[in-house]
């Protein structure tokens, strides 16, 4: 199946595909959409401009997302991934993940930092899994940091 994965740069004709995807995982964790809470969503291009946003296609059909966002010359920020429910464990999340963090490293970033709900354990443990380490907790989120070698 990732043989027929592609990973690009977000473009702004992915918006509403972008938006409807993360938008989806949001209600499947949490049953019920707040439309104020994600201001980012209704102009990507413009939210993100800076970062570098990933989408992944399988077939066409979108299936991930990802961004990463400078926020020092030393760290960077993960935000906004996201895998369509049915295309969950097949790798596809672990496959963006390496392309924000080889990009960070490929920036001179030294840091990653992340965060995600106190209550997702099956993003706690992907994130885990991958090398990143808890900092902390607060507000029912969980804040991880991942330190990179740089030559």
């Amino acid at each position: 199946m990732a043989a027929s994965l592609s990973i690009t740069s977000f473009q702004p004709t992915d918006q509403e595909e972008v938006r409807q995807l993360i938008l989806e995982g949001l209600v499947e964790r949490w049953g019920f959409l707040d439309p104020s809470k994600n201001p980012d969503l209704q102009d990507i291009a413009s939210a993100y401009r800076g970062a570098w946003f990933l989408v992944a296609r399988m077939d066409g059909k979108l299936v991930g997302s990802g961004a990463l966002i400078p926020r020092t010359e030393a760290t960077a920020e993960i935000v906004r991934m996201s895998v369509a429910a049915h295309c969950r464990r097949q790798g596809i999340g672990r496959q963006i993940l390496d392309r924000l963090v080889g990009y960070a490293r490929e920036t001179g970033r030294r840091r990653i930092v992340l965060e995600t709900t106190q209550t997702w354990s099956d993003a706690i443990r992907f994130y885990q899994g991958y090398g990143f380490e808890i900092t902390h907790y607060q507000d029912g989120d969980v804040y991880f940091a991942l330190d990179l070698l740089v030559d």
